[in-house]
């Protein structure tokens, strides 16, 4: 059979997803069940038995003399570490028994005498957001019956002052507003006794962002300043024109490609031209129109298209103008609006259709101005601001609105400060908010936001810099960015964000180069590129690009093969396997990410190709692949891959093959495999199967009242299994979801979805309740999503995704939001991104992936970070990214 073809499986992507809930699950099973394959931790094990010598048989408490009753073999296992303040150590998922889950050894044994014992200690991966606080407690016991000192650590942050007995010791750390390249946020905690033995616990915290950074990128082809700059459907960008110091008024055209960093020329203009106007039409071709070039002013206008990369002509102007204001209406025609010629500034302003490639006059504004600003209103009109007038009052204050529905022009509320050679930014609540520029008393730092409900201006918070000739950006967070410019007699490097939240301005990361009269680009990916511009020895061809710090995606090192289809877990030592799928063919090979280099390096190969399989983090830290099919069929093998020799061996096989099926880890330690494909016709499973790590054996359980394949399982808070969604057997859509028990080993419906969906997802959030999102139903892609509440059986309809998709992923954030990243459409693949919010039922859209694609993984990192790898986009792809968020 071909890759991917023969047993009428669609895939549906699924991620485990591992959280407090499951996490916490899961060790009470080592805990309590002293699993066998529970990691052995010699220092976990004193602490764990030497509080509760019930639990533990007499030679698991290893006193610290060595005398543990021989290699360790009968021991306590404790598996992950426990804390007992209630807390799981989730520090890289599991403990990898080599210190990382925050405890050593201690100091050596002296003698008859110990080191104290950790009896509570803070969780190993706690969550905070920028600035905020969290509360550290620590006590321990000593052998001896000593009394304890404490000493605490941070790499970064505020530590306060402690309170502490002689057995315990609590403080506050407050978080930084961010972290700089590389580093992170780790703490020790370490209690010594007066005989200066010691015990020390090593932790640390997530979710506070990056820092905001500036970094260079490749350089423009030439040197230009009054260019423009346009975001094309493919995410690319093109550069058009301007003034250059090199080659006078360029012609010249150029494409930035984000994933490489890199400038490519495209055709050029027909004729060269700055300070004119660009606009992406909703064909995906750019108008320009106008402009300085010559002696002149431009009345000529070009279209360009980016499949053939070469430029046209269309209808021209009534009049040449420069310094003119050009917006997209709703209707895809376009406005143009002032601007000046060699004598005149303009009021008249113009329409351009598209449909026709021609030029009709419209209403004219009230006061001929350049260097204003024109903002397309939620409303459909349109805000023009501001401006330079000439004559007696040159820098204007008034504001006009235009209705494209009867093409006329109405005054509204003027600024307070006449101003030119400002910006205008439409912010997400809808009001306009106008920055900076050039008044009567010169280079300006006030901001004003307008509002067009009751369109008045109200004052808002000051730049700290006065500046004009400045870029403004509206970053994906709904803060505004505003970079360089000039101002007091000198050009600037300096950045500002605004929040409209509460109407201040923050400083934020200076631009490597000063610079005025540049382009400013928001990514796809939530970065901003900056584009040319001046400074005082000339025009600039060099390039920046901003990185928020949050909510954004960066490159990391690719696979050496393209896959889907495949599966990545994240191990406990933080790094994450990635194994099989479909490239050219079925694959066997596997690959271990490390996130601390940003490197992939190569493991030991499956002993069978194969894809649309399973793979599941066991307690003991190996890893379960189970069942999935190659191109003869689908396999009833399973496989066990060992982080510490990277080999994989031979497991016990299930009963049956099946591919596209799912694999849960219970709070047992065993492992639950339901549904999948049969391989017959368009055959559905409803058989289950246990896997018991122990033994490396299946037994069947309990069976689905319906077959079906391509379901999304999630583990419940209360230990139970919900399955959902899927294909059955006649390779239709399914809404119907069922609860298995594990206590009972059977299955039992729940409440059915609203909408029938197969390639969705479904991520249990904080509350303990289900997001499902998404899916394919009867030739259609679904935003809807959906939130199942355990506690009655029952659905809810929740806020739908901006964008529809199936063959996504969802991933839970440390946050308690959920990331949705890619998928498939009706377009093809996607790279938007979106972000759900379950206090307010809320989606967001962040940054864009660099490539679209779907049937691919996303894996939740320890330090709060997901990394995407693969997936398909015409042919399998081999990129992986990072998303921070």
């Amino acid at each position: 059979m071909e890759p991917g073809h023969g047993w009428n499986v669609r895939l549906g992507v699924r991620e485990v997803a591992v959280n407090a809930v499951l996490c916490r699950a899961l060790l009470l099973g080592c805990l309590l069940a002293v699993l066998p394959g529970c990691t052995d931790f010699t220092q976990e094990r004193r602490e764990f038995c030497l509080r509760n010598p019930d639990i533990c048989p007499a030679q698991a408490v290893d006193a610290g003399d060595g005398r543990d009753g021989g290699d360790g073999g009968d021991s306590f296992d404790a598996g992950a570490s426990f804390d007992a303040g209630g807390g799981f150590d989730a520090g890289n998922g599991f403990d990898a028994g080599d210190g990382g889950d925050g405890a050593d050894a201690g100091t050596p044994d002296a003698g008859p005498f110990l080191p104290p014992l950790f009896i509570e200690k803070p969780l190993s991966s706690s969550y905070v957001e920028a600035g905020g606080l969290l509360t550290f407690r620590a006590s321990a016991q000593d052998p001896q019956d000593r009394a304890l000192r404490f000493s605490w650590a941070a790499s970064v942050g505020t530590l306060g002052s402690a309170q502490e007995t002689g057995t315990a010791s609590q403080l506050q750390w407050t978080a930084p507003a961010c972290l700089g390249p590389g580093v992170t946020a780790s703490f020790t905690v370490t209690a010594t006794n007066d005989l200066d033995l010691s015990v020390t616990a090593r932790f640390s915290a997530v979710g506070i962002p990056d820092c905001p950074t500036w970094s260079p990128t490749g350089s423009l082809t030439t040197d230009r300043a009054g260019h423009t700059v346009t975001l094309l459907r493919s995410g690319k960008v093109l550069v058009t024109g301007g003034a250059s110091q090199s080659n006078g008024d360029p012609a010249t055209a150029e494409i930035y490609d984000p994933e490489t960093g890199t400038w490519a020329p495209t055709g050029s203009l027909a004729t060269g031209r700055s300070s004119h106007t660009a606009t992406l039409l909703p064909s995906g071709k750019v108008l320009v129109t106008g402009g300085g070039g010559g002696n002149g002013r431009l009345a000529t206008a070009e279209v360009y298209d980016p499949e053939t990369g070469t430029w046209a002509s269309t209808g021209s102007l009534a009049t040449g103008r420069s310094s003119h204001t050009a917006t997209l209406l709703a209707s895809g025609k376009v406005l143009v609006t002032g601007g000046s010629t060699v004598s005149e500034f303009l009021a008249t302003a113009e329409v351009y259709d598209p449909g026709t490639g021609t030029w009709a006059p419209t209403g004219s504004l009230t006061t001929g101005r350049e260097g204003h600003t024109a903002t397309l209103l939620s409303s459909g009109k349109v805000l023009v601001t501001g401006g330079y007038g000439g004559s007696g009052s040159p820098y204007l204050a008034t504001a006009e609105v235009y209705d494209p529905g009867t093409g006329t022009w109405a005054p509204t509320a003027s600024l307070a400060t006449g101003r030119d050679a400002h910006t205008a930014m439409l912010l997400p609540s809808g009001k306009v908010l106008v920055t900076g520029g050039a008044g009567f008393n010169g280079y300006l730092a006030t901001s004003e936001v307008y509002d067009p409900g009751a369109g008045t201006w109200a004052p808002t918070g000051r730049l700290a810099t006065n500046r004009q000739w400045h870029t403004a950006t509206l970053l994906l967070s709904g803060k505004v960015l505003v970079a360089g410019g000039y101002g007091a007699s000198e050009h600037l490097a300096t950045a500002e964000v605004y929040d409209p939240v509460t109407g201040t301005w923050a400083p934020t990361a200076s631009l490597a180069t000063v610079r005025g009269f540049h382009e400013a680009t928001l990514l796809p990916s939530g970065k901003v590129l900056v584009t040319g511009g001046s400074d005082a020895n000339g025009y600039l061809a060099t390039a920046e690009v901003y990185g928020p710090g949050t909510g954004t995606w960066a490159p990391t090192d690719s696979l050496t093969t393209g896959r889907s289809a495949h599966t990545a877990t994240l191990l406990a030592s933080g790094k994450v396997l990635v194994a099989g799928g479909v490239g050219s063919g079925y694959l066997a090979t596997a690959r271990v990410y490390d996130p601390g280099t940003g490197t992939w390096a190569v493991t030991g190969s499956l002993a069978a190709v194969r894809a649309f399989h399973t793979a599941t983090l066991l307690p003991s830290g190996k890893v379960l692949v189970t069942g999935g099919g190659d191109a003869s069929g689908l396999l009833a093998t399973a496989e066990v891959y060992d982080p510490g020799t990277g080999t994989w061996a031979p497991t016990g096989s299930l009963a049956t093959g099946r591919g596209g099926h799912t694999a849960t880890l219970l709070a047992s330690g065993k492992v639950l495999v339901t549904g999948g494909a049969s391989g017959i016709g368009n055959g559905r499973l409803a058989t289950s199967e246990l896997y018991d790590p122990g033994t490396g054996t299946w037994a069947p359980t309990g069976r689905l009242a319906t077959g079906r394949s391509s379901p999304m399982v999630t583990l419940l808070a209360s230990g139970k299994v919900l399955v959902v969604g899927g294909l059955d057997s006649n390779a239709k859509q399914l809404a119907t979801a069922e609860v298995y028990d594990p206590g009972m080993g059977t299955w039992a419906p729940t409440g059915s979805l609203a909408a029938v969906r197969d390639g969705h997802t479904a991520t249990l959030l904080l509350s303990g309740k289900v997001l499902v999102t998404g899916g394919y139903t009867v030739n259609d892609r679904l935003a809807t999503a959906e939130v199942y509440d355990p506690g009655t059986g029952t659905w809810a309809p929740t806020a739908s995704l901006v964008t529809g998709r199936s063959s996504h992923t969802a991933t839970l954030l440390p946050s308690g939001k959920v990331l949705v990243t890619g998928g498939s459409a009706v377009s093809g693949s996607l790279a938007r991104s979106e972000v759900y919010d379950p206090g307010t039922g809320t989606w967001a859209p962040t940054g864009s992936l660099a490539k679209g694609r779907d049937q691919h993984t996303a894996t939740l990192l320890a330090t709060g970070k997901v990394l995407v790898t693969g997936g398909t986009n015409n042919g399998r792809l081999a990129t992986a990214e990072l998303y921070t968020p």
